[in-house]
């Protein structure tokens, strides 16, 4: 694969130039280690690490041409220097163009916000080949091409990774695709390049402020996003959030709102809520689905309308949204067989906490007894930990705080900045287990018949990352094994 460095260029701003560009590129790459001959080196400066150290090593590998903010103090000969004032965001538009600008031939719908992502794009995915069409899904737990899965380590890949696997979504004949869009992604100009026919907004809360900040960094990150949709792209945001306005307040797109308590384009409306399902109205039409909580109605309510924007069958998606089943790891329910229930989800938020307790308090009544099991990850943001405690505290009638993921901190020091947010009763009614499998067998053994366990965190995951290394760890199989020790 080749394309003329001169091509390449025609959609990224320029500052200067220096060298030929009526030359043939063979490659395109961000990581040093990756270049080839005549290949397209782009120094971008990361979190960690910035690629423009690596300029001079990469120059003498005889590299076609190097994309930089920085030029170099010496040049190499043969090599073409290209100076721009923003090169991530050259990288996504680089990228575009080199897969042939394959997001212009598919309907691209991007999902952004602290909590829904996942299952908002996912249930996209199902519900367009629901409705007959191949489409492709970037997502948390996997990314697909049609039915053909590729594993995924990150919420929004890198652009040459996204403009990849858009290409061979087009090339497998699809004609849709959903993409879950991160905050880190708007900053870190990963989407950049990419037409989009429709954006969502689910909420905010609290989050990734490790990255970003402050709350309002992290808000206009998300915010970014529809900043740069087109006019004649759709931007659906959630009414009842309180962000949901400013989302799109300099949007050039066409504004939708959904909302389960105020008058919107999309009206959800829960009418009865179960472990196994709940019976919802979406403007005014009766529908039994297979999802519990109003977190997961506001999400089936966004679904039943970006559907609708994207051009699928009004009726024929009311019939579909019954069809669809949840995702893995989110509110993902076990029952052992003499009658305990368990729940695990990736409720990693204060906020996310709150609303997967208060709909298992809505479903077992103010008797019922819960059990939660969680943890925090470890090099995040470390002012959420207490929080996440006592909101988990508060609702439950016994905690057990344990490890998540604590990659390069301890995670006694995790627990132990978690527990800071419990007051004396609160105390009585926990406990601390660092190793999380025993954390989930005790909560599990304890729990008497008509109870409700929820394990929390980890959701999907099926490792457990300490000091740099995965594990393998995955709570269902846990919560599994544990019921067999009852």
């Amino acid at each position: 694969m080749t394309s003329k460095l001169s091509t390449l260029l025609k959609d990224i701003d320029v500052v200067e130039i220096i060298g030929e560009t009526d030359k043939n590129i063979t490659s395109l790459e961000s990581d040093s280690r990756k270049v080839e001959k005549d290949g397209l080196f782009v120094a971008v400066k990361g979190v960690t690490n910035d690629g423009h150290k690596y300029i001079p090593m990469v120059a003498s590998a005889h590299v076609g041409a190097i994309v930089c903010e920085n030029l170099p103090a010496m040049f190499e000969k043969g090599v073409t220097y290209i100076k721009v004032s923003d090169s991530a965001e050259a990288l996504g538009r680089l990228a575009s163009a080199w897969y042939g600008h394959p997001s212009s031939r598919l309907k691209l719908v991007g999902v952004t916000g602290t909590n829904g992502k996942t299952t908002t794009a996912t249930l996209l995915y199902e519900m367009a080949k629901l409705e007959g069409f191949k489409a492709g899904l970037l997502s948390t737990v996997c990314n697909y091409v049609v039915d053909r899965a590729v594993p995924t380590t990150h919420t929004t890949p890198d652009p040459l990774t996204i403009n990849s696997l858009l290409a061979e979504m087009v090339s497998e004949g699809c004609e849709y695709a959903f993409m879950e869009v991160s905050s880190h992604a708007m900053s870190q100009k990963r989407v950049a390049g990419l037409q989009f026919a429709g954006g969502i907004f689910t909420n905010l809360t609290r989050d990734h402020l490790d990255y970003h900040g402050t709350v309002e960094n992290y808000m206009n990150a998300k915010k970014s996003f529809f900043d740069m949709l087109p006019k004649d792209a759709f931007a659906l945001v959630n009414a009842d959030d309180k962000c949901g306005r400013y989302m799109v307040q300099n949007t050039k797109a066409k504004v939708y709102t959904y909302s389960l308590r105020s008058d919107a384009d999309f009206r959800g409306k829960v009418l009865e809520t179960r472990l196994d399902g709940t019976l919802m109205l979406l403007n005014g039409k009766e529908v039994e689905v297979r999802f519990t909580g109003r977190f997961n109605a506001y999400n089936l309510t966004d679904v039943y309308g970006a559907s609708i924007l994207t051009g699928f069958d009004p009726e024929e998606v009311i019939v579909n949204m019954s069809r669809l089943v949840p995702v893995a790891g989110r509110f993902q329910s076990f029952m052992s067989g003499d009658g305990v229930a368990a729940i695990v989800d990736y409720a990693h938020t204060p906020d996310a906490l709150v609303n997967v307790l208060d709909t298992i308090r809505e479903i077992v009544g103010a008797d019922g007894n819960i059990i939660t099991v969680v943890g925090a990850g470890g090099n995040r943001d470390h002012g959420k930990r207490p929080m996440m405690a006592q909101e988990a505290a508060c609702r439950s009638d016994y905690l057990i705080l344990t490890s998540d993921n604590p990659r390069d901190e301890n995670p006694e020091d995790i627990i132990a900045e978690m527990r800071a947010g419990l007051n004396r009763d609160e105390l009585e009614r926990a406990e601390c287990i660092t190793d999380r499998r025993e954390a989930i067998c005790k909560a599990v053994v304890m729990a008497k018949p008509g109870s409700v366990v929820l394990v929390a965190g980890k959701g999907h995951e099926t490792y457990q990352e300490v000091k740099g290394v995965r594990h393998h760890f995955d709570d269902r199989e846990e919560v599994k094994l544990a019921f067999e020790k009852r």
